[in-house]
């Protein structure tokens, strides 16, 4: 093998040899590396705990919401409801006030008439008992 032929060789031998290295990892840590990485780990079980709670504070509040939504639209049919029965009750007291001024027209007009004759009653009572 020539010189070039050699070169070639341990060249691809070394960069197999690197790339099998770099394939399989490297086993050591330094300790600050590792302790970086159990930090992290730390804080992403701590963030990841704290989006758990987040979601159930968030889905218990979506059901508070839809819960008062309900209780919302049924107090609204209920509102609707009441201000038909207020507008019924409305036309009928209206009504029942028209029957009243009628019925007190009516009257008015013949209670004078009873009033004069039990005037004139009294006054032929007063009249005959100043006679005695």
């Amino acid at each position: 093998m020539t010189k070039t032929g050699l070169g070639k060789v341990l060249g691809l031998a070394t960069l197999l040899s690197m790339m099998g290295s770099g394939l399989s990892g490297c086993d050591y840590w330094p300790p600050a590396l590792q302790a970086e990485i159990e930090q992290l780990r730390t804080e992403v079980q701590t963030i990841t705990a704290e989006k758990s709670r987040l979601e159930r504070q968030l889905a218990d509040m979506t059901k508070a919401k839809d819960d008062l939504q309900i209780r919302v639209e049924d107090l609204s049919r209920l509102n609707r409801e009441r201000q038909g029965q207020v507008t019924t009750l409305e036309a009928n007291l209206a009504a029942e006030r028209e029957k009243v001024a009628k019925l007190s027209k009516g009257p008015a007009k013949k209670t004078p008439a009873k009033t004069s004759a039990k005037a004139s009653a009294k006054k032929k009572a007063t009249k005959g008992s100043t006679q005695r």
